[in-house]
């Protein structure tokens, strides 16, 4: 335990020299989780430093995608590349950006909007649960000030709804927002009466004491058929004298005073050389192999010229032929599956239908999780009004760069437009032979699935 708070330190030093170097970040944002990052990495989670998206290794989602410089300098202390390359940190020609992206081959989506991890969460261990029906296990990191999103509690009742025990959630309860204290602040029972009021198994710990964040993980780890929540107290900017705890120091690096709190955290470490700590692997490499590539229709088209077809029955039986040619094609949708016919492919395999309800945000969200390290190709839909509300999700989705495709489906409306930073296009509903679906392909281009492109 001693080498553990050791390195979490040893984060802490990361993170102040990396902001300082770029003149910008978040380093008591990093702080204040860096005994979690410490247990986590190199006690708790299992995966291979070798091959960071290891399809049996476990998954680690930093909601709090500011925090950034300290997931970096985790996975530079666990060997992935070396620690001077922190010091690139926001550089334009460097990948080590002020979120994380997927760029990296220790990132599985972006989380530079707030609010989003978790529903990614819930997708990846909804996929190990109920597909790949492996071990792995999912950890998704929530700063206090994002908890106050919509999209953070819509992922927690899905979550708990299908029993994911496969996941834990932890927040970072250091009490501080960008400018003011969150609403919440360190009223721990609240949050714990919460979590335990959506289903989680809720467990409160000093989020700087090591031995409490191990006990709480290994609890999580043996805990069947409900979610687990660690609800960390930390504190912003924790061991940094004279900067612990106070307002006014989010996303500042910490100038002249950064050579004065790396000598108190230089002067906590009790052991000054290696520490000899590593990533332990995963026990049984027991994710099956998935093949995702080279996805068609199951048979051809079968319209007759002049037939009038609803566009979303056209697309509930292109999807539907779609699951038949893969078993790992699956859809998604929000409580309007008899209108928008995605319930098409339970008539293929029932088990590959994902009932998000009416929460967009989280369903969009759930999708990319379920499709990440490529072990989906997912569908999501629902009326296109009602994605408006899932726009940041669905933005997200073009820099998440996953095997998700939206499909929008239409009432009362002859156009829909979508803007992106990417694209704007526009579907007329009411052609199902010019539109047998849509959706975009991970590199983030608009493709028609259209009757007559299969018929030339």
């Amino acid at each position: 335990m001693e080498k553990l708070q050791d390195l979490a330190n040893r984060l802490r030093i990361n993170c102040i020299q990396a902001t300082e170097a770029s003149k910008s970040g978040h380093p008591t944002s990093c702080s204040s989780m860096a005994e979690i990052m410490s247990v986590l990495f190199f006690h708790t989670m299992r995966y291979k430093v070798s091959a960071p998206r290891d399809p049996s290794s476990d998954r680690f989602i930093l909601s709090k995608g500011h925090a950034a410089p300290i997931l970096y300098a985790a996975w530079a202390e666990a060997g992935l590349f070396p620690a001077n390359e922190l010091l690139n940190l926001r550089k334009i020609d460097s990948d080590l950006e002020g979120h994380p992206t997927p760029r990296l081959n220790f990132v599985d989506v972006g989380t530079g909007s707030l609010g989003q991890g978790l529903s990614v969460a819930a997708g990846m261990a909804y996929v190990g649960k109920n597909f790949d029906k492996a071990n792995y296990r999912v950890y998704c990191l929530i700063g206090d000030g994002e908890a106050a999103e919509g999209s953070i509690w819509e992922a927690l009742h899905f979550s708990s709804y299908y029993k994911l025990d496969n996941l834990c959630a932890i927040f970072d309860i250091n009490r501080l927002g960008q400018s003011e204290p969150t609403s919440l602040q360190h009223n721990m029972e609240v949050y714990r009466k919460r979590l335990e009021a959506f289903g989680f198994n809720a467990l409160v710990v000093d989020g700087h004491d090591v031995e409490e964040l191990a006990k709480a993980f290994h609890e999580a780890q043996n805990t069947k058929g409900r979610p687990t929540a660690i609800l960390a107290k930390t504190f912003k900017g924790k061991y940094f004298p004279n900067i612990e705890d106070l307002e006014n120091w989010h996303g500042k690096p910490l100038g002249n005073k950064a050579n004065e709190v790396i000598q108190h955290l230089t002067g906590m470490l009790k052991n000054a050389g290696p520490l000899g700590l590593h990533p332990q692997k995963p026990l049984v490499d027991d994710a099956p192999v998935v093949d995702i590539s080279n996805v068609k229709l199951a048979s051809p088209p079968s319209y007759k010229l002049g037939e009038q077809v609803a566009t979303r029955v056209a697309y509930g039986t292109a999807l539907a032929k779609l699951a038949k040619s893969n078993p790992r094609v699956i859809a998604l949708d929000g409580d309007t599956k008899n209108s928008t016919y995605a319930e098409k492919i339970k008539t293929v395999d029932p088990a590959r239908f994902i009932e998000g309800f009416i929460a967009e945000q989280n369903v969009v969200g759930v999708a990319i999780g379920t499709a990440c390290r490529d072990r989906t190709i997912a569908f999501v839909s629902a009326f296109a009004t009602f994605f408006t509300r899932a726009f940041d999700q669905v933005k997200h989705k073009n820099i998440y760069q996953k095997n998700q495709d939206i499909i929008l489906n239409f009432k009362f409306r002859n156009f829909f437009y979508l803007l992106t930073p990417h694209f704007l296009f526009t579907i007329c509903p009411e052609e199902a032979i010019n539109s047998y679906g849509c959706y975009f392909t991970n590199k983030c281009k608009f493709r028609w699935f259209s009757l007559r492109c299969f018929d030339r």
